[in-house]
């Protein structure tokens, strides 16, 4: 038994194509979908509750966040393996297979399987994989399975982790701390699906980098290593390089709004978010200093 845990909160229209291609398995498992809706005020209790998909089964919480969310599917998951993908996520049939195939025989070890980042609402498994697709995260839950014993012992995710960022990276470490090696899936594909970049999103974006940046302070508080803090991006390196390729934030949303602008109008929106990271690397940097140095007061 195999227990897909996808947790959502307000992606209604992805969420259903989402749904569909994991309906759509060319696998002999036996499977389940677990959907914990993470208090969404959209329509998707009432649509799940509508079209009873056959293998999806609904939980229910307060919004809580991504981490609860995951720890709720585990707590309540029927299967032995456990595989989380995210709910704009769109994977190709052979999906389980190939995750199955990869962890046969496998018994400290886990898979990863191929995020392929989109804009394609329509068709998101036409899109071709880019070297911006490229991942080097150890543990993360686009797209990954694993024994369900190992989460439990580990200790599942942090609940610290109310804000954006992290909760998968940290677990990672645990699980890597207990022995668990990565194994690569390529054939599992996931379509991760973005709308294309437009300056509208421009501050949910600046939000996102900064709640990273205060939730990367607690992953360093937990594994307090040189590994994590340049993953965290907390070292004068980061500082350095994002300090003055934003000249010390005189690059920002405001300045570049023009060239942003043309170059989404031209066609181009993936390279005009590829500029914008310029400044919201620069957001998270500061956002992670700021979160340290109140701690550090704290405790003074």
């Amino acid at each position: 038994m195999w227990s897909v845990i996808i947790p959502t909160y307000n992606r209604l229209p992805i969420l259903q194509k989402c749904l569909t291609a994991m309906e759509q398995q060319d696998c002999d498992l036996d499977y389940e979908i677990l959907v914990i809706d993470d208090g969404s005020t959209d329509n998707t209790i009432a649509w799940i509750t509508e079209n009873q998909l056959p293998h999806v089964r609904l939980l229910q919480q307060d919004h809580q966040g991504a981490a609860a969310a995951r720890n709720l599917g585990i707590e309540q998951a029927l299967g032995e393996i456990v595989v989380f993908i995210d709910s704009d996520l769109v994977v190709n049939p052979e999906f389980l297979s190939a995750h199955a195939a990869s962890l046969q025989n496998q018994e400290k070890a886990f898979t990863y399987g191929l995020v392929i980042n989109t804009a394609n609402f329509e068709e998101p498994t036409k899109t071709k994989f880019k070297l911006t697709d490229i991942s080097n995260a150890f543990f993360a839950t686009g797209n990954v399975a694993i024994a369900r014993h190992w989460l439990i012992e580990a200790g599942m995710f942090d609940l610290q982790f109310k804000q954006y960022g992290w909760e998968d990276l940290e677990l990672g470490v645990r699980l890597k701390n207990l022995g668990l090696k990565l194994i690569k899936c390529p054939k599992a594909i996931g379509y991760h699906w973005h709308p294309a970049f437009s300056l509208g999103q421009l501050p949910h974006l600046i939000d996102q980098e900064q709640q990273r940046g205060r939730m990367g302070v607690i992953f360093y508080k937990k594994h307090p290593t040189w590994e994590v803090k340049m993953m965290i991006q907390m070292t004068w390196i980061h500082r350095l390089l994002w300090g003055a390729l934003s000249l010390g934030g005189l690059i920002n949303e405001r300045s570049l709004q023009p060239l942003l602008s043309w170059l989404i109008n031209q066609g181009n929106p993936q390279l005009a978010l590829e500029i914008a990271r310029i400044f919201l690397n620069w957001y998270n940097v500061q956002s992670v200093y700021a979160a340290y140095n109140q701690d550090v007061e704290a405790i003074r």
